[in-house]
């Protein structure tokens, strides 16, 4: 099994820690929307690339370790990739930490295997981690954000509040059969929202978790170098 170190701050209610984790398993829930048709419009968003509906939702693709990354910099094969915002949970030291990160996957893989395009593409993913039961009392009020350059400047590319997507406990509970946590050294992303006008493809992708009530963001970012497809 792949595994890899990070380093991270992780915020509590006793101040900010610089420490090394290790990631041991990575998850991408897909389809956690609790809106059915919030859901079927991104389903529809992605058949319109070519993707197939998945077989359940929510799904549950796992994906090695070390495509996890803190890096500013990804590479690509070739231009048709594309980020994914998402608020992602990590399981470390007994508890529960929530961060931000990008799904970027490979819109052209994704065609013919969703499996592995996720596999394709590193997932970046923020510095900083808040623990989970500083969150929990206004859980809905977290906003998810990101955004890409393109010719008229840096353009919101799609926001959400996480009301609109299962709770953690409720992606857990799905992931585990009932489990109340993930295993330790996990990662998981837990879903996304449609775009604003159509998945596109950038040469940046940043992107943001907001917590309204507490007055506070963590903020990540990376550029994508693409690499040549020769045949």
């Amino acid at each position: 099994m792949s595994s890899i170190k990070i380093k991270a701050k992780f915020i509590d209610a006793s101040g900010t820690t610089d420490r090394e984790v290790t990631i041991s398993q990575a998850v991408i829930a897909g389809w956690t929307g609790r809106d059915p048709a919030a859901v079927q419009k991104h389903i529809k968003e992605l058949e319109e690339l070519g993707v197939k509906p998945p077989a359940t939702t929510p799904i549950f693709y796992r994906v090695s370790a070390a495509r996890i990354t803190t890096a500013e910099t990804i590479e690509a094969t070739g231009t048709a990739s594309s980020g994914e915002v998402e608020y992602v949970i990590l399981q470390t030291g007994g508890k529960m930490w929530v961060g931000v990160g990008s799904d970027h996957t490979d819109r052209e893989v994704e065609t013919y295997g969703v499996t592995v395009s996720k596999q394709m593409c590193d997932k970046p993913i923020a510095m900083s981690f808040w623990a989970f039961d500083a969150c929990a009392p206004h859980w809905d009020k977290l906003m998810l954000r990101s955004y890409i350059p393109e010719k008229s400047g840096r353009v919101l590319y799609q926001e959400g509040a996480v009301a609109g997507m299962l709770s953690p406990a409720d992606v857990i509970g799905r992931y585990t059969n009932g489990g109340k946590a993930l295993a330790e050294g996990t990662l998981m992303f837990c879903g996304t929202f449609a775009a604003k006008g159509r998945i596109r493809p950038a040469p940046r992708f940043d992107y943001e978790i907001e917590d309204p009530v507490l007055g506070r963001k963590i903020t990540g970012g990376y550029a994508i170098t693409t690499l040549p497809v020769l045949g």
